[in-house]
């Protein structure tokens, strides 16, 4: 079991920046894919960027190349969001997952792969 707490987000405005964390707990990440995936009101997660713990090679959806990138700090099991040039459509309740090392991956982007959530932080965009 993993226990993921997601902190960092706010009310900004656009062009701003802003940090997410993702502390997990529970046990290590080794052999994990952990994302962060959003979603507003009356719309399902959809996933934003991935990374693998291991490699630390990373997946970013088109709309957010450029602007966002994923890292994250082995020793503090954490998994970090960096957004900046934020748009007003980037507002969202932003959610960590992670995916503990089982059997084929078919779609990274799909949130039926990943296992654990946290609970979310809410990211405002204001123009």
């Amino acid at each position: 079991q993993v226990q993921l707490v997601e902190s960092g987000g706010g009310l900004v405005q656009a062009g701003d920046s802003l940090r997410l964390s993702c502390a997990a707990s529970g046990r290590t990440l080794n052999g994990y894919l952990m994302g962060w995936f959003r979603r507003t009101p009356g719309t399902e997660r959809e996933f934003v960027v991935g990374i693998r713990w291991n490699s630390g090679d990373t997946y970013y959806r088109e709309f957010v190349k450029g602007r966002f990138s994923v890292s994250r700090d082995i020793a503090k099991n954490t998994v970090y969001l960096q957004m900046s040039s934020l748009k007003p459509e980037d507002t969202a309740v932003y959610y960590c997952a992670s995916r503990p090392p089982r059997g084929s991956i078919t779609d990274y982007r799909q949130p039926y792969e990943f296992d654990y959530w946290g609970q979310g932080t809410q990211v405002t965009v204001s123009s």
